[in-house]
């Protein structure tokens, strides 16, 4: 059975993707070079690499069960299912460990509702979610690293302390986030130790400015939410987690043409 949806169509890529048919073209022998397509015995996957990848982003883009997006790539739930647990972690984004003397980090956690109770918890957006602290270049916007996912009723700064010790050996980045992270070594805002106190003028402009390079993540974060599976994911165990890294680097390919 042909399939409506194909990689040999610009116009579908670019439309599930967010990438430029160069930017894609790239993807894939990147993909290529790290392995994810290897030679294998056996019965070979009814789709080649292209469309492969195609159908996991459509997935990820529209969030329709794979028995509505299977037959539109020409293949069964089944083949559906498989590609997209194969492949998913292969499109992982890996954490970035080299940085310039000046960078600037922004941490900040979004929560994503998860249907899998086993990894979700009851979190303040009413849903069962799993909390996902993601760290960026204030510069650049890209996403550096992805924490693994908690709970939605936990937080905690997974993956910065690797970040620290490479960056000892080189040039040790700094960080910025919001006032939830006290204690972490990070710039947080100034915030009234008292209630009623007030905060002097250079309090009040240094938090302003702090706002607005902040506001970056927020930015990335929107970005990253027009992939619908992030608003109501069905995966189950780290599915969510690779859907996570694989959208923050498709959005840092988006972002670098």
């Amino acid at each position: 059975m042909a399939g409506v949806i194909t990689a040999s169509e610009p116009s579908w890529t670019t439309l599930f993707t967010g990438l430029s048919p160069r930017q894609f073209g790239r993807l894939i022998t990147a993909l290529r070079r790290e392995g994810a397509d290897p030679v294998r015995r056996g019965r070979p996957w009814s789709l080649p690499l292209e469309d492969r990848v195609l159908l996991v982003t459509a997935y990820w883009r529209t969030n329709l069960t794979l028995r509505q997006l299977a037959p539109l790539c020409g293949i069964s739930k089944s083949a559906a299912d498989r590609i997209v647990d194969r492949l998913g972690p292969a499109l992982a984004l890996q954490p970035r460990r080299r940085f310039r003397r000046d960078t600037v980090l922004i941490v900040d956690g979004t929560l994503v509702p998860t249907r899998d109770r086993t990894v979700a918890a009851s979190s303040k957006n009413y849903r069962y979610s799993t909390n996902h602290q993601v760290v960026i270049d204030a510069d650049t916007r890209l996403v550096v690293a992805v924490g693994k996912p908690l709970p939605g009723n936990r937080r905690r700064l997974p993956g910065l302390g690797g970040l620290r010790r490479e960056g000892r050996r080189r040039h040790h980045p700094h960080g910025g986030a919001d006032g939830g992270y006290r204690g972490t070594g990070l710039v947080i805002p100034h915030y009234r130790r008292r209630k009623g106190e007030d905060l002097p003028a250079w309090k009040e402009d240094h938090n302003a400015s702090h706002r607005r390079v902040r506001s970056r993540v927020e930015h990335t974060f929107a970005r990253m939410k027009s992939w619908k599976i992030l608003r109501d994911c069905r995966l189950k165990g780290n599915g969510v987690h690779h859907a996570m890294l694989g959208i923050a680097r498709l959005h840092n390919l988006a972002l670098t043409g």
